[in-house]
This record gives structure tokens, C-alpha cells and sequence, in this order.
């Protein structure tokens, strides 16, 4: 197969912001990633949108990527709309990556952005999560999750309303039980892995959140569903990511503009996976282990080639088990893998350095580009306070949506830094 590069990358900071619109914050991220790639409009001959909430909070729907892309000079090019739950931006990569590898195009466009924050529209931004599992099973997939490991909750906090909860916290939540229950992996390493991350991100200038707790001050958080407290769960928010993505043969035609082909990443495997029927305990067949390996297989690497990794931590927990499903550690060892630092910057393998979901921010259709931007930044050597010494190889897992007793769809894809 040729060999595909991310050539340019940029991505907006990340929050609350009500002032600001999808078109908005397209614009801002796709003038950002041209830049970077020292690329023009007529050098994109494809491009591929990722939005999963215009078309609810907004009312912008079926062409959300040509309402976004045609203002800024894009015409008459392919533009494509990609939907996939928590796992949009990185699907719409793999499609990018294959319509290259067929000789479609050479230089192409990926752009996430998504508006979550709609204050006067606070019932509609909660209720647009539904649509991420199969409604005509909510009943039996919301019993089946408040009875795993139940006995785990403490018996005091098991009736209690957080007044917080939600379906998805409600589904990772049981998920950590089960965890814990099999593994012995304890809420304080929960917490362990939601403090390292925002710690990460006060080094992070495009982060959401920027401050700075500990173990403890994570654990005191208000109770969301147990085991979480509301600073291992991600936050609403408003961003985009944009990448300009090529055949290695294209960047010549980019150095004729002053580009630097040193930093060109090399995308050396890139995985789309769904998941199988699988007992809630085989953490052997987990979906994001499917996407690891198929990845790997690509890249001809296995987990202890990584030097660094962005995963999808919607929770602290899902940090700890995207852990073990990349082979970073060993399944079950994800909690004392965490406890042992060894996914802090400065040991075996650091994880989240952008902050992750939990700090950083998880604006869902852009979430998967701005793995890819930090990680972009750490084998680029530019990620100054937060910078991985050394980093040649990093993945990024992304997955989303709910099915049964895992995410629906996820996405890992391997990076290299080319010199």
C-alpha cells in the first residue's frame, strides 16, 4: 500500500463557547491545518465532515460538511458527511486513508467540528446523546447495566439520584464495576488516571479545563454514578480539528510552497471496527482490542512499540481498559499500570498528555482529529512542557456510541514520526 501522511494539522481551543458557531469554528481549524501543510483550497481534491450534533441543536442536517466547506472556497470537489458517534472524526480519516490508498485523490481534507453548548437548549443537549445506542433496546440495555456488579456500590449509594446521571455514564459506569469486581481495579485508581490527566492539561493551552487536582480533590467530586465523580467524566464542549492528509509522493508538491517534508506523520495503520457477541467479561474480544490488533497487524507493531497514546477516555475508566486493550499492559493490569505512573509524562508509556477527554475536552464529531493533533505535536518534537522525550511511534483509540456491553464503534490508528 502507498504510503499516507498527515501533512498539516491544526485544531481550535476547546470549550463553552455560545458565541460561536459550527461554520465558525470549521473555518478557524481549516485555516489552521492548510497553514500547517503550506497548502491551498485548490490543493484539496476531497474532503470529509465530521458533525453528529448540528443537525439536532441546530437544525442543520444531511449537508452539514458543503454548508461548512463551500463558504471558505471549497467547490466542486467530493465532499463527504461522516457520522459515527464519539468515533465520527477518526472513521472520517479512515475513509480519507482509503479513497487515497485507491488512487481516488492525493491530497485530501478531514474536518471535525462540533457545537455542544447550547445553555438556553440544556434538556435537547443531554437528550441528543440517546441517539448514540439502539432505542429499541434502551429498556433491556438499561436494566442489564444497572444490575452489573451491583453489588460493587457501596449499599449506602445504591438508590441514591446524583441528579447527574445519564445513560452513558450510567453504561461506563457499569462497565468500571464489572472491572473492579473481576480484576480487583479500585476507584482510587480511577481517580489516579482522571488527577494525571488534569495535570496534563494545565500544559495544554487548548484545553477546556486547565487546572490542576489531585487523587483526593478527584474523589471528592460530586458523585455522578458510582464509581464517578464529576472530574473523571468528560464535559460538554464547543471545538474542531482539521488534518490535511496526502500520499507521501504529494508532498512535493507541497515543498514547492515552503513545506518541510521532516514533518509529515506517517499513518502506518488505521483500524474501523465494530464489535462482536461477547460475553460482558470477555475483555479478550472487546471491540477496542479488535480495532488494536487490526491496526497493529498494519502497522506491523504490537503495543509495546508505543512510545505515547491518546485514548478515549469519556471516563477515567475507559482510560484504564483502552490501556489494556492497546497492550500497553497486560488485561486487568490497567488500574496498577496507572498506580505505578507508568501512563504519567515521564513514565513507561504516557497516555492523554493533551489531557484527555476529562480536561482537555470532548467535542464529540472533532474528538478524534484532536487526538491525532496531539499527537501530530508530540512526534513533531513540539509539545514543549508536555513532550514526550523521544517519541517516534503513537496510537490514538477512539471509539463511541453503546451496543450491548461495549462502545459500537472504534477507530485505532498508528503514527510514526518520519525521521
Amino acid at each position: 500500500m502507498k504510503d499516507i501522511v498527515i501533512a498539516g494539522i491544526g485544531m481550535t481551543g476547546l470549550g463553552k463557547m455560545p458565541e460561536r458557531s459550527v461554520k465558525d469554528l470549521s473555518a478557524e481549524a481549516v485555516k489552521l491545518a492548510l497553514s500547517d501543510a503550506c497548502a491551498t483550497v485548490g490543493d484539496i481534491e476531497a474532503a470529509w465532515f465530521s458533525n453528529t450534533r448540528q443537525q439536532m441543536l441546530e437544525g442543520q442536517n444531511t449537508i452539514r460538511g458543503q454548508i461548512a466547506l463551500r463558504p471558505l472556497g471549497f467547490e466542486s470537489i467530493p465532499i463527504c458527511n461522516v457520522e459515527n458517534a464519539c468515533a465520527s472524526g477518526s472513521s472520517a480519516l479512515y475513509q480519507a486513508v482509503t479513497h487515497i490508498r485507491a488512487g481516488m485523490a492525493e491530497i485530501v481534507l478531514v474536518l471535525g467540528a462540533e457545537k455542544m453548548f447550547f445553555p438556553e437548549k440544556r434538556d435537547a443537549m443531554f437528550q441528543a446523546f440517546m441517539g448514540g445506542t439502539d432505542i429499541y433496546r434502551l429498556e433491556e440495555f438499561t436494566k442489564n447495566i444497572e444490575q452489573t456488579a451491583i453489588d460493587m456500590i457501596p449499599a449506602e449509594l445504591r438508590n441514591v439520584d446524583t441528579g447527574q446521571r445519564s445513560f452513558f455514564m450510567d453504561s461506563y459506569a457499569a462497565q468500571a464495576r464489572l472491572h473492579m469486581q473481576t480484576f480487583g481495579t479500585t476507584q482510587a485508581q480511577l481517580a489516579m488516571a482522571a488527577a494525571k490527566n488534569h495535570w496534563h492539561s494545565t500544559m495544554n493551552p487548548l484545553a477546556q479545563y486547565q487546572n490542576d487536582m489531585s487523587t483526593e480533590e478527584v474523589l471528592n467530586g460530586r458523585l455522578i454514578s458510582w464509581p464517578f465523580t464529576l472530574p473523571m467524566c468528560a464535559p460538554i464542549s464547543d471545538g474542531a480539528a482539521c488534518a490535511v492528509v496526502c500520499s507521501s509522493s504529494a508532498l512535493k508538491k507541497l515543498q514547492k510552497n515552503g513545506y518541510d517534508p521532516k514533518r509529515a506523520i506517517k499513518i502506518r495503520g488505521i483500524h474501523l471496527a465494530s464489535g462482536k457477541n461477547r460475553a460482558a467479561d470477555d475483555f479478550a474480544n472487546h471491540i477496542g482490542r479488535i480495532a488494536a490488533l487490526g491496526a497493529y497487524e498494519q502497522a506491523g507493531i504490537d503495543g509495546q512499540d508505543v512510545d505515547v497514546a491518546e485514548v478515549h477516555d469519556a471516563t477515567a475508566y475507559a482510560e484504564i481498559q483502552q490501556i489494556e486493550n492497546l497492550g500497553l499492559c497486560e488485561i486487568g493490569a490497567g488500574g496498577a499500570f496507572t498506580e505505578n505512573g507508568d501512563s504519567k509524562l515521564g513514565g513507561k508509556t504516557p497516555v492523554n498528555p493533551s489531557g484527555g477527554l476529562v480536561s482537555k475536552g470532548h467535542p464529540v464529531g472533532a474528538t478524534g482529529i484532536m487526538q491525532l493533533h496531539e499527537l501530530c505535536t508530540q512526534l513533531r518534537g513540539e509539545a514543549e512542557k508536555r513532550q514526550v522525550e523521544n517519541a517516534k511511534i503513537a496510537v490514538a483509540e477512539n471509539g463511541g456510541g453503546f451496543y450491548e456491553n461495549e462502545e459500537a464503534a472504534t477507530v485505532v490508528t498508528v503514527l510514526e514520526r518520519q525521521s
